[in-house]
């Protein structure tokens, strides 16, 4: 998505003049406006947000006010499609930076992600698989997937997602990312050297043999998030050195050699709430974005909370959600004139709902 550049006030506006013109717009709005943080976002944004959170407790957050006219989604385009797609076309969906995409998301497009279906097809015959897309996925995608009766996941139900995906099929292809779907996978009992492959969608059939992919149960694609591939054995293991008594805690799209040998994986939401749960003196080394580790950090001092990876950077894209932009397109929102609103087509939001709400029965 293309996003002109801010008009040159705001760029002139100190961070304390644009706080405040953020506050006085927050204010003039009142009840008619929803912000929501991704808890990947930067504390300068997290402090204007009415609610924060993973991308999947957003959008039921943002369910939570039906008479909001307007909801600010400081996250991601696919998080405010989400969104559109579960709120009623009475409120409206705002995207402050379009430029704010994500990059496992943008692995996988419809075109490939038709020619794969396909080509699987061909091979294992129709009718003998579901496809399960990560919530991290455009709505055209989650469409596809509502269309062909399989569901969305979150990293918290992606178990529940794939249980239900084998009851009801021989096997399920994952996309876009490859670490969420082997490690559910292996949580799950299923070999991974066996009973998996990885499509790649540069290369013909996947790079795969007709016989792997009629043997395998999961064809994995191949995409990642930037961020959690960082993660390495290493730096597990140079956390332990560091402190013996650590706990090791990682989001599972990381790769599956980190995430078998830390002492638990989750969700955003499952990693805060262990955090915060656990005892007082303890030490945890966290596996995921930088900004939600160095919050935690914050807010728990009676814990000792590092980043297993001391060189990560922010989430890129997550990070083009400058608070210049959030208070452009809130002073858009108070001259009657709102900007960067997010409208989902109406087949595409039609079919992208079944999948949507096939994910909310599985949670």
């Amino acid at each position: 998505m293309f996003q002109a550049p801010l008009p040159d006030e705001y760029a002139a506006l100190t961070e304390e003049q644009t706080r405040e013109r953020i506050l006085t717009a927050k204010r003039t709005l009142g009840g008619r406006l929803l912000v929501l943080g991704h808890h990947y976002q930067r504390d300068e944004i997290i402090e204007h947000a009415d609610y924060r959170g993973d991308s999947f407790k957003l959008c039921k957050d943002a369910n939570r006010h039906p008479d909001a006219k307007y909801i600010v989604f400081c996250g991601v385009h696919f998080m405010a499609e989400s969104a559109d797609i579960l709120t009623p076309d009475s409120q409206t969906v705002i995207l402050p930076n379009l430029a704010a995409g994500c990059s496992m998301a943008d692995m996988a497009n419809l075109f490939q992600v038709r020619s794969a279906w396909t080509q699987l097809e061909n091979v294992v015959g129709p009718g003998k698989m579901l496809p399960i897309t990560y919530i991290n996925s455009a709505a055209n995608l989650k469409a596809f997937v509502g269309e062909r009766g399989g569901t969305v996941c979150t990293s918290t139900n992606a178990p529940k997602a794939v249980e239900w995906a084998l009851q009801n099929a021989e096997k399920l292809i994952f996309f876009p990312d490859q670490h969420l779907g082997r490690n559910t996978g292996d949580k799950l009992g299923y070999d991974v050297e066996r009973e998996m492959c990885l499509w790649d969608p540069f290369k013909p059939l996947g790079g795969c043999s007709p016989d792997d992919l009629k043997r395998s149960k999961f064809i994995l694609w191949k995409g990642h998030c930037s961020v959690h591939q960082r993660f390495t054995v290493e730096q597990v293991n140079e956390a332990r050195k560091r402190d013996p008594n650590v706990q090791v805690i990682v989001h599972p799209e990381c790769p599956i050699e980190v995430v078998r040998l830390s002492d638990c994986a989750g969700s955003t939401e499952f990693i805060i709430k262990t955090v915060e749960q656990s005892p007082a003196g303890t030490s945890w080394a966290i596996g995921t974005e930088i900004n939600l580790v160095n919050r935690l950090a914050n807010e728990n001092p009676d814990k000792k909370i590092w980043c297993l990876d001391s060189m990560i950077c922010p989430c890129s894209t997550m990070y083009r959600i400058h608070p210049s932009f959030l208070c452009w397109a809130l002073e858009r929102i108070v001259e009657g004139d709102p900007a960067n609103v997010i409208q989902v087509p109406p087949k595409t939001k039609e079919f992208a709902r079944i999948a949507l709400d096939r994910m909310l029965s599985l949670i």
